[in-house]
């Protein structure tokens, strides 16, 4: 059974970046009430940039293992719906099938491209507010969170982002998403202009506790993905210049506790012959 997001007014759920079985494992052992599956760091994991190369079928399939790896709500990254609003359809069935708890489509030109990155180009407002109602349309529960991301910030402006929130979450999406946000200014007037709504923060601009205060529904933080990034290529830097890596004598036995190795073992007992 999959499970869903609790929002409530006044409370913030927080999940962090993750991208495979073994990163959703640790998350959900360590108390996150959801994760989110980032597309950045998916394609990342493929050798690839976020530029929209991935399918929506590499993207599904990576959902539905941290779904079952992580057993706790899984907001995914569905680009921008992989097409037309028939496509959108599809794409919800998809994911909601997968077993994850929400997806956010976003306004941008196929093909995408990172959210933090320049040059970006935005779909009309019309256009993306029918591709909302496609996707509200074709979920089979409610509960099944759709979240409309826009990328309207860079290249038009806060007004521009404003009307294109009064169609999205007209047109019927659960949550707001305005990406890439660079400063505390701009985090000021999201939630000045639009803090009437239920909206989702990505980024790392202010600490958790004060972004929870601001009132934000969802908070994706991308800080365990860069720690990643930064802690593989160090420990790939030493290797390859001493010769020698700095571990926990625990590191191997945490590994397996963590991966449930004994009670999978324990089980198999019960069918041996």
């Amino acid at each position: 059974m999959t499970p869903y997001l609790d929002l409530q007014p006044g409370r913030s759920v927080v999940a962090p970046f993750t991208f495979d079985g073994l990163q959703a494992v640790l998350a959900a052992q360590a108390g996150f009430e959801a994760l989110y599956m980032t597309g950045f760091g998916t394609a990342a994991s493929f050798g690839l940039p976020d530029l929209g190369l991935l399918t929506m079928t590499e993207m599904v399939e990576r959902a539905q293992v941290l779904a079952g790896a992580a057993r706790v709500p899984v907001i995914a990254d569905a680009d921008t719906g992989y097409g037309n609003p028939i496509n959108v359809m599809r794409c919800v069935r998809s994911y909601e099938s997968a077993g994850v708890a929400a997806i956010h489509i976003e306004d941008q030109v196929f093909p995408k491209r990172c959210g933090f990155l320049q040059n970006k180009e935005v779909i009309a407002p019309e256009q993306m507010a029918a591709k909302v109602r496609a996707a509200v349309d074709s979920r089979d529960d409610a509960r099944f969170r759709i979240i409309a991301r826009t990328d309207a910030l860079q290249p038009n402006g806060w007004d521009d982002v404003c009307r294109r929130a009064e169609l999205y979450l007209g047109a019927g999406a659960d949550l707001l998403f305005v990406d890439g946000i660079r400063s505390r200014e701009d985090l000021d007037v999201y939630c000045q202009r639009l803090g009437q709504f239920p909206l989702v923060y990505n980024g790392m601009l202010e600490p958790v506790a004060d972004l929870c205060a601001r009132g934000f529904a969802l908070v994706l933080h991308p800080g365990t993905l860069m720690r990643h990034i930064e802690d593989f290529r160090s420990s790939l830097q030493a290797l390859a210049g001493t010769g020698e890596i700095s571990v926990s004598g625990s590191s191997f036995r945490d590994a397996i506790a963590a991966l449930g190795v004994a009670d999978v073992l324990a089980l198999s007992e019960r069918y041996e012959a």
